[in-house]
């Protein structure tokens, strides 16, 4: 397969800066901070102009945490402010790629496959690049950094490390740099999906660069940590198969899906309770229809006084509608993308659907314990069929954050 040149174009400090476009204002000259004034000195902030962080205040901070010796101006969040002027630039994007090759990863973040088009516009990658990020700017005054990279993990990691450190605001990365570039990082959570927790967890194995992560054993970050410490292994030494169209579901493709608004912030463990019971609410719905899918999607919303969150999906190798790999899936999003804040919506969705035709095995299962363990679910689905959706519960679903017997109630679900 060809080398792609993938690039992962981000727009800096996006909120703050089209507050200071709507402004009329330079958000390099003035110090800018998006937050709700109405919440008091304890509110988070949503963005802060580069000014800003070019003193050292970070995107995500406390108001009282910013030093007394810096003045600055509070605006409130305007969302739809920045969900236009996001239309408007993935509309730039559009001029010079076509749908299929372009990603959407966040309302300030995407990922454009211009492998196809460089022989068109008669430049490299780096030259396009340049032009997109000047019309950019041009078109709607907003400012932007970009990697390239071979693959959507080394332009990410490109732009994530490297890219703010050159004038143009744009870096490339091969595979030859991995060793010199992509090794040295660290704190690992510096590394595109890792996340604090992982994090923790992997210093707990003596790993603290990504050349250590590189150099570990993959068959035992394998056995740990399923599909996600093969990941990790290969993340760690650039290597990345999916690309944009992975992404890229049919609006006529069925899919599953499940949401749920919490009644009070929760945090990582009991989010983590929470998502448990969605996922077996969401097989048994595929088990009910004879379904598996091979998209896993996983969001988080966070509470209305911080704002935000994520959506982000996984392709797997093969269709399942087994709860653990489900699950495990969704922790892996979890835990690479989670900001430790307060937690108010989930939401999951598995896509690319298809009828169940037999037991789908790996290399490392057991048929007759998968025939079991399916066996064990339809005969929880057939009673909880008969006598309700809370005749049969977990052990957790006793715990106080957990909402499953009070939703069932809703749905229709009785006591035996």
């Amino acid at each position: 397969m060809n080398e792609r040149h993938i690039l992962c174009i981000d727009l800096k400090s996006f909120f703050a800066s089209c507050e200071c476009v709507e402004r009329g204002l330079n958000p390099f000259e003035v110090p800018l901070v998006v937050a709700n004034p109405n919440q008091g000195r304890g509110a988070i902030t949503l963005a802060v102009t580069p000014y800003l962080k070019k003193m050292g205040i970070p995107g995500r901070i406390r108001l009282y945490e910013i030093p007394k010796s810096i003045s600055y101006q509070i605006v409130k969040p305007r969302m739809n402010l920045y969900l236009q002027k996001s239309k408007e630039v993935v509309s730039i994007y559009l001029d010079f790629v076509a749908k299929e090759d372009l990603h959407v990863y966040s309302i300030d973040e995407c990922f454009l496959d211009v492998t196809s088009y460089l022989h068109f516009y008669q430049k490299n990658d780096e030259q396009l690049a340049e032009l997109i990020l000047k019309t950019i700017e041009e078109k709607t005054g907003l400012t932007a950094t970009c990697g390239i990279g071979p693959n959507l993990l080394l332009a990410k990691v490109a732009m994530d490390v490297d890219a703010k450190r050159y004038k143009n605001g744009i870096a490339k990365w091969s595979m030859q740099d991995v060793p010199t570039k992509l090794w040295t990082i660290t704190p690992l959570s510096k590394m595109w999906g890792i996340g604090p927790r992982m994090e923790r967890n992997l210093n707990r194995l003596g790993i603290y660069t990504i050349g250590d992560l590189a150099h570990y054993d993959e068959n035992k970050l394998k056995e740990k940590y399923g599909v996600m410490g093969a990941e990790l292994w290969n993340h760690a030494n650039g290597i990345d198969h999916s690309c944009i169209q992975d992404f890229q579901l049919s609006k006529k493709e069925k899919s599953i899906s499940h949401s749920q608004v919490l009644f009070k912030d929760y945090s990582e463990e009991n989010g983590k309770l929470i998502l448990r019971e969605m996922v077996d609410v969401i097989c048994a719905r595929l088990r009910q229809n004879h379904l598996e899918g091979s998209v896993v999607g996983f969001g988080v919303g966070y509470s209305k006084a911080v704002g935000g969150g994520f959506y982000h999906t996984m392709k797997l190798n093969f269709p399942t509608d087994d709860a653990d790999m489900i699950f495990q899936c969704c922790s892996i999003l979890f835990d690479r993308y989670y900001e430790e804040l307060p937690i108010r919506k989930l939401s999951i969705h598995v896509g690319k659907l298809s009828k169940k035709l037999g037991v789908q095995l790996t290399i490392f299962e057991d048929f007759e314990e998968k025939k079991k363990n399916e066996q064990f679910h339809e005969a929880i689905d057939e009673v909880k069929l008969k006598f309700g959706k809370n005749s049969l519960l977990k052990a957790s679903s006793l715990l106080p954050d957990s909402t499953i017997r009070e939703r069932n109630k809703k749905i229709g679900g009785h006591s035996a």
